[in-house]
């Protein structure tokens, strides 16, 4: 069974040109073992140009509160420019990408995240199906896929949507034709059992201490 990878960066990489370039030429010298996914979220970008715009933003627990015009926000910098400029960079290495959001082709399609109590989180989409058809063709014709965190409900509206999630999910669906690895690239030193302790790392995770 051919390999895949399926590989998470967030703000701590795109926000650096450094970082992000040196990740990049790593990245794309897996291309001849396994086939690729790179799924990116926003970084401070799009919390940037909000502020710039005087669009007020709202987070809840970390997550963002997507209304109407946050969502042409992410739209943008999320789908635009940092998908692209990651497509460009990867294909100044030779390596071979295509850009999608969840709404390219049917990718990853959502629903639009039910209100929890007080909270209505806007324009936040949960995935419900990911198009692993679609990956694996395009993982044959050589292709490496970035992925940017925008999905789609088949009805036209566009949801904003986790980028940790669309990575679980993607690897989830591969998984019946790839042997595939999920790697998450964040500040923390791993899974913690308290998320404020960074010696509370796990170093392995099985069924039952997941359970809990």
């Amino acid at each position: 069974m051919k390999k895949a990878y399926v590989i998470k960066i967030g703000g701590n990489i795109i926000d650096d040109g450094e970082k992000l370039s040196a990740f990049l030429a790593a990245f794309a010298g897996l291309q001849q073992e396994a086939a690729l996914i790179l799924v990116h979220g926003g970084g401070k970008l799009a919390t940037r140009l909000a502020n710039d715009l005087g669009i007020s933003q709202q987070l809840v627990d970390g997550r963002r509160i997507t209304d109407t015009e946050t969502l042409k926000i992410v739209t943008m910098v999320y789908a635009g420019y940092i998908n692209k400029n990651i497509v460009a960079q990867l294909q100044a290495l030779g390596c071979n990408a295509i850009g999608l959001s969840g709404a390219d082709g049917n990718a990853i399609l959502a629903h639009k995240r039910k209100a929890t109590g007080q909270t209505d989180y806007g324009f936040a989409g949960d995935v419900d199906v990911v198009n692993s058809d679609m990956f694996k063709d395009l993982s044959d014709r050589q292709f490496t896929l970035v992925l940017a965190p925008i999905t789609h409900d088949k009805q036209g509206q566009l949801l904003n949507t986790n980028a940790d999630t669309i990575a679980q999910e993607t690897a989830r669906a591969l998984a019946e034709d790839f042997q595939v690895t999920l790697i998450y690239s964040f500040e923390k030193s791993g899974v913690l059992l308290d998320a404020e302790d960074d010696t509370t790392f796990i170093k392995t995770i099985n069924q039952t201490l997941y359970n809990q």
